[in-house]
């Protein structure tokens, strides 16, 4: 059930301390539109930043959490390597889900996933982006129409270095031309990680509602789902009556 549901906002969250346009357009941290729309749909939402002891994301956290969603931009190097190595291996053996947005592309755990650089283009001049759903059919498009407009975004262009999704759910289009894989699903291990492009610090698109929307089913996409148990290490007793070799 959705009220079940347990999420983290990671936000590095050092933007809000130096920039008054970023304080301004998120005075209680980028990250609190997210949790407030998360929130209001049931979720169990708790918020972390990079400052925090542990980064916010000590193992009973991060114990405690089906869906992490991460931001970062201008840290990524802070973020220690062993914390990325607990949230990896989440993802990949307990399956917790990973959204990642916007810079977060370029993110330790990301790029760890992913295995290439994640490297792309982009321009900074709050150009109109119009995002396409490619894929109407996948759970993160659910309630969206046929296209939706940010009225002023960075861009960011192809190609972009990852490897191909699993699926293919949005594509933006820039007003200077540029056209990117906006909305990329990935399987990894027992784990989900979406990829979402939207969320310059400065411009206020986390509170346009289908963003929050393509966020939420992010969440709902990515959470953990009920499979098989695997047991490993241990020596199992055949299935079948094994004959002694002669």
């Amino acid at each position: 059930m959705e009220s079940d549901l347990r999420v983290t906002v990671w936000n590095e969250g050092r933007h809000e301390k130096t920039n008054p346009r970023v304080q301004e357009i998120y005075p209680a941290g980028l990250h609190q539109p997210i949790v407030d729309h998360l929130q209001s749909l049931g979720m169990k939402v708790r918020s972390a930043t990079l400052d925090e002891p542990e980064h916010g994301l000590p193992p009973a956290v991060l114990a405690d959490t089906d869906v992490l969603i991460w931001w970062g931009h201008r840290a990524h190097d802070e973020v220690r390597d062993d914390i990325v190595t607990q949230v990896h291996q989440r993802v990949i053996q307990d399956g917790m889900g990973l959204i990642v947005l916007h810079s977060g592309h370029f993110s330790k755990i990301f790029k760890r996933l992913m295995g290439t650089s994640c490297n792309l283009k982009w321009r900074e001049a709050g150009e109109r982006e119009r995002i396409w759903v490619v894929e109407p059919g996948h759970p993160i498009a659910a309630g969206l129409n046929e296209y939706f407009e940010i009225p002023h975004e960075e861009m960011y262009g192809e190609h972009f270095d990852i490897p191909a999704p699993d699926a293919l759910v949005l594509v933006s289009w820039f007003q200077g031309g540029e056209v990117f894989r906006s909305g990329c699903c990935y399987h990894r291990g027992k784990g989900k990680i979406f990829y979402f492009r939207p969320g310059h610090e400065t411009y206020p698109t986390y509170y346009q509602p289908e963003v929050l929307q393509v966020i939420a089913n992010g969440v709902r996409w990515a959470a953990p789902s009920a499979g098989p148990s695997v047991r490993f290490g241990h020596h199992p007793a055949p299935l079948e009556s094994l004959t002694p070799a002669t």
